[in-house]
């Protein structure tokens, strides 16, 4: 129903950090729980976090809590994933995905953004 568009990726060296944006033009996002995926070249798609639709609680896979965060202003329509100490192993392209559950993170989702391309390399 809604349409995802993912944003704030590009070239960084590692170390470095990003924050990137998921957001839907002319629909709120409010009354959804959102979900950050990344896909590497060759690789599977992989979950990172997920965020309630009032941004409680939150979700993280064990490999990268710590390293990137969830949030998302529902005043400003956007869900963002803040990316820090960034390693080239996480070059990948980062989706964002509205869960099928609307308001809570039940780990199925339905409407994908095309992605955001994230390079981390020297």
């Amino acid at each position: 129903q809604v349409q995802l568009v993912e944003s704030g990726g590009g070239l960084v060296q590692p170390g470095g950090s990003l924050r990137l944006s998921c957001t839907a033009s002319g629909f709120a996002l409010d009354l959804y729980a959102i979900g950050w995926f990344r896909q590497a070249p060759r690789g599977e798609r992989e979950g990172i976090s997920c965020i309630n639709s009032d941004s409680s609680p939150t979700y993280y896979t064990d490999s990268l809590k710590g390293r990137f965060t969830i949030s998302r202003d529902n005043a400003k329509n956007t869900v963002y994933l803040q990316m820090n100490s960034l390693k080239p192993e996480d070059t990948a392209v980062y989706h964002c995905a509205t869960d099928i559950m609307v308001r809570h993170c039940s780990g199925d989702f339905g409407s994908w953004g095309e992605g955001t391309q994230v390079t981390v390399s020297a």
